[in-house]
């Protein structure tokens, strides 16, 4: 018998590095995504008690993915309606032989060559499968990251400000609409993905905010999503070599996370931008961002996260915080706000607008944003409108406007650091 803290550590890695990979191996048998996404949760399950019993095999990604594929073939079989309910992929069936085999290499990749497929990799494959161009942008977003990336609907309903109940009932209804509308869900040809782009690395950059600042758990980062959204950004340049917004996305994920190592303390406490000690950001990163900008500002009118990564940059150069170009990254948001009018650009720019043009400014536009309601739920509206009301001395509404972010807030480290701050406010 295998100790089980080793088997369900075995499980939550292979969970973490290989679940796309499963999931995408399983839809080409089962051709439904719920009959799919069940059979590889079955094989998860599975796992805890075979390994327990027989070990934990070498591969734990090709164990997992040969059982997931063997109880979808088992599932069709009863019910031949789902060969005819929901044809995910154009190319030829898979003989039940090959249903068998496991087809996983070294690191749980699949070592079968499908020259049929344009996009080489099996999690981005599956990523522009997810982004069908039939679905509304925010069910292809949600969708994907819900199967692809297995962020819990409850951290995907906060990246939408939307109740975890309403995200939990958009990702059925979009499941839905793929099998009742027959959408020939498949790997799309070269000529399709430019159509699908633009949710392709929406899902990437959400995954990357996922990472970057975890939306729940007691870690301010969550480094496996960071690195896979890095890992895929690049495997989307190689795939896409002349599209600039891929340059840009790339530009602002390595500029952003160049920060990683100084965002909190020795304790694990969060660190403002101002406190962190800048001599130990990444410079190679920072370095290979700036010439993905300076080529995505060539040519043409800059996209959103060409734009967004220019913004970025320009807070990571700066030697000192009050030496930063407030001004040049205000001009920014301004034309980032022409491409991408989203609120929460605008709640963004006005940090900007506060060194500018003055805190009272700053803080008239974050309260007419709340006003606006688009906002509501969000927790770093009040932590703005805080930090604006702290440095204008009106301490007692900075303090309420605290506590409403922290009540809004699931981050143990971001709840730590709001807790501080009312803390402070309340000190002589």
């Amino acid at each position: 018998m295998t100790d089980p803290a080793d088997v369900e550590a075995a499980v939550v890695d292979a969970h973490r590095r290989g679940w796309a990979l499963v999931l995408a191996a399983t839809v080409r048998v089962a051709r439904d995504l719920d009959l799919a996404e069940e059979c590889v949760q079955e094989a998860y399950a599975a796992a805890l008690e075979t390994w327990a019993r027989d070990g934990i095999p070498d591969n734990p990604v090709a164990w997992l993915t040969t059982t997931a594929k063997r109880r979808a073939m088992d599932a069709v079989r009863r019910e031949r309606v789902f060969r005819s309910k929901l044809p995910l992929l154009v190319e030829p069936e898979e003989s039940e032989d090959s249903v068998d085999e496991a087809a996983m290499g070294e690191q749980g990749e699949s070592t079968a060559d499908h020259p049929e497929d344009v996009v080489p990799d099996e999690r981005l494959r599956l990523i522009f499968m997810c982004c069908h161009p039939a679905l509304a942008q925010d069910a292809q977003l949600a969708l994907t990251l819900r199967l692809v990336c297995g962020v819990p609907t409850g951290d995907i309903a906060r990246a939408f400000l939307v109740s975890e109940p309403t995200m939990a009932a958009r990702l059925t209804r979009a499941k839905k609409k793929i099998s009742a509308a027959r959408i020939p869900f498949r790997v799309p040809e070269a000529a399709e993905l430019p159509d699908r782009l633009r949710a392709v690395l929406g899902v990437i950059h959400l995954l990357f905010t996922a990472g970057h600042t975890a939306p729940s758990g007691d870690s301010l980062v969550r480094t496996d999503l960071v690195d896979q959204s890095l890992r895929l950004t690049r495997m989307l340049r190689n795939l896409m070599p002349d599209e600039r917004e891929v340059w840009g996305l790339l530009a602002l994920l390595l500029v952003t996370d160049a920060r990683r190592a100084t965002r909190v303390d020795d304790q694990g406490r969060l660190l403002r931008l101002e406190d962190q000690d800048r001599s130990r950001w990444d410079r190679t990163a920072m370095a290979e961002a700036h010439d993905l900008i300076v080529d995505g500002l060539r040519g043409g009118r800059p996209g959103r996260y060409v734009l967004q990564a220019a913004i970025a940059s320009l807070y990571a150069e700066a030697p000192t915080y009050d030496r930063t170009d407030w001004q040049q990254i205000l001009t920014l948001y301004d034309a980032l706000l022409s491409v991408w009018p989203s609120p929460v650009v605008a709640l963004n720019r006005t940090v900007p607008l506060a060194m500018v043009s003055g805190l009272a400014r700053a803080l008239a536009e974050v309260e007419e944003l709340e006003k606006d309601g688009r906002l509501a739920g969000y927790q770093y509206l009040p932590a703005i409108r805080a930090d604006l009301l702290q440095r204008l001395g009106r301490d007692e509404e900075a303090a309420a406007a605290h506590r409403e972010a922290l009540e809004l807030t699931r981050n143990e480290t971001e709840r730590e650091f709001l807790a501080g701050r009312i803390a402070d406010s309340h000190r002589p």
